[in-house]
């Protein structure tokens, strides 16, 4: 039984490196997302994107920007209440057209990417009107511009804002996990301190198994 203690322990220092080595649980991400106004005032996580999404008349459309969960129970919501008429009751009908509320949040400062300032910090609303075929997408490029999107279509940057970057990963630390970063590596290719931990672990319980190995021999 004594014979299996530095093998058993030296395999738990290999599982402790490993586990010391892999990459932060990702927090979130830094990204725009996308609501739908409920009753209420309300706000629900929009199940299509913009470009999809084909509002009715007197619909209200939300986005916020922010660093949290992709998913409807953790996303941050938009800071101003869904209300059409507050956004859209002076703005008059017109016969063949819709009109569409807007709700564009930009967030706070602690969210903003390095080097980047919020533009506002109170939520901006626009009443859109537009054909009635109109998406989500077209209602906010005519109040909004310039918008910008990545390859995959997804929604990076309105009224320019953010200038750079779209839909980062977000390390538990805040900072944004690159996805070209290897295992077990800090930025710029430092070894994590996990990492070093985990290899000290390693080293000495490896030496722990020869010194009782040669102690059994006297």
């Amino acid at each position: 039984m004594r014979r299996r203690l530095p093998a058993a322990g030296l395999a738990l220092g290999i599982v402790l490196t490993l586990l010391a080595a892999a990459p932060a649980l990702a927090a979130g991400y830094r990204y725009w997302s996308f609501w739908d106004g409920a009753d209420g005032g309300q706000w629900s996580y929009a199940t299509q994107g913009p470009s999809l999404s084909r509002p009715a008349d007197g619909s209200v459309q939300g986005f916020r920007f922010a660093v949290s969960k992709d998913a409807a129970a953790e996303a941050a919501k938009p800071r101003a209440a869904a209300d059409f008429e507050a956004v859209c009751g002076a703005t008059a009908p017109v016969e063949g057209r819709k009109r569409v509320a807007l709700v564009i949040d930009f967030g706070v400062q602690a969210d903003a990417p390095t080097g980047e300032v919020v533009p506002q910090q109170a939520p901006r609303t626009a009443c859109a009107q537009l054909a009635p075929e109109a998406t989500t997408a077209e209602a906010l490029a005519a109040v909004a511009k310039p918008l910008r999107y990545n390859s995959a279509a997804l929604l990076c940057a309105i009224s320019g804002y953010p200038q750079h970057g779209c839909g980062e990963q977000m390390a538990e630390t805040g900072a944004a996990q690159a996805s070209a970063e290897p295992s077990g590596s800090a930025p710029g290719g430092v070894p994590s301190a996990g990492l070093l931990v985990g290899i000290a672990a390693v080293a000495f319980l490896a030496a722990a198994g020869v010194w009782q190995s040669r102690r059994r021999r006297r």
